[in-house]
């Protein structure tokens, strides 16, 4: 019977239920290039049409991202937009933008999904995707525990597993569950219920591991057995039943 250990408490667990962004892989080297590249893009558009550019004491407030002196993104708000977000949350922050410096929403809304696309590209590019310390070692631990593990996101699917795939640890993962395979995203329970569903497990034997209160309001709404909060000591997380720094702090067991 595989268990997780936190705290020094023993849980019995069938199945663990993963964020990716921040969870699995490092968010900033991700989603910091990628929203750059969208900032970058937008302000380019509204210059170009003539209009005020985005302002540079703006931009951290409109997705929750902080920056260093040389404008690039650094650290993140765990509980903002582009962290708990659907990519139509953000283009819809975007849009607003470009609607306040006088364009009409649909041209607005049409131009933001343009520069996200045109970040989608660099981000294939350049692939900056990387693990966090010690998912790989994790990972590996459930496996051979003979954990069922499933990714629940709020990133679209086929994007979520061109990620794993970048990263190649698709494999580990039984169910990868994106937000456009439900009516409701996260902090919705619909996700970890589908994920469940397709692992065979019910939720009050399962983990969630996530980076934002977004997993923990979701692993809560389900019954899960454990909340796991994975942080970097910034966020408020007050629906999760643990809150940890590492992947150290989890000892598994069969």
């Amino acid at each position: 019977m595989a268990t997780l250990t936190i705290g020094g408490d023993v849980y019995e667990v069938d199945a663990i239920l993963m964020d990716k962004d921040g969870t699995l892989l490092d968010f900033v080297s991700m989603w910091g290039y990628w929203s750059e590249q969208v900032m970058s893009a937008f302000s380019e558009e509204l210059t170009r049409r003539g209009l005020k550019t985005l302002d540079a004491a703006v931009i951290p407030l409109l997705w929750g991202t902080q920056h260093d002196d040389g404008g690039h993104i650094v650290e993140y708000d765990r509980n903002g937009p582009l962290a708990m977000g659907t990519m139509a949350d953000l283009y819809a922050v975007l849009a607003w933008q470009g609607y306040m410096a006088g364009m009409s929403w649909a041209e607005a809304r049409a131009m933001a999904i343009r520069c996200g696309e045109h970040a989608n590209v660099a981000l294939l590019k350049e692939r900056p995707a990387r693990l966090l310390p010690g998912v790989q070692s994790f990972l590996d631990a459930c496996m051979q525990q003979g954990f069922k593990l499933a990714v629940v996101t709020a990133d679209e699917t086929d994007a979520a597993l061109r990620h794993l795939e970048w990263l190649g640890i698709r494999p580990y993962f039984e169910a990868v569950i994106g937000t456009d395979q439900v009516e409701r995203g996260k902090p919705f329970g619909d996700m970890a219920e589908l994920a469940c569903l397709r692992l065979g497990v019910t939720p009050a034997r399962t983990a969630v591991i996530g980076d934002t209160n977004g997993d923990m309001l979701m692993g809560r709404s389900v019954g899960a057995n454990l909340r796991i909060a994975l942080t970097g000591g910034q966020a408020a997380y007050p629906d999760a039943s643990h809150i940890i720094l590492g992947y150290q702090e989890l000892q598994l067991g069969g």
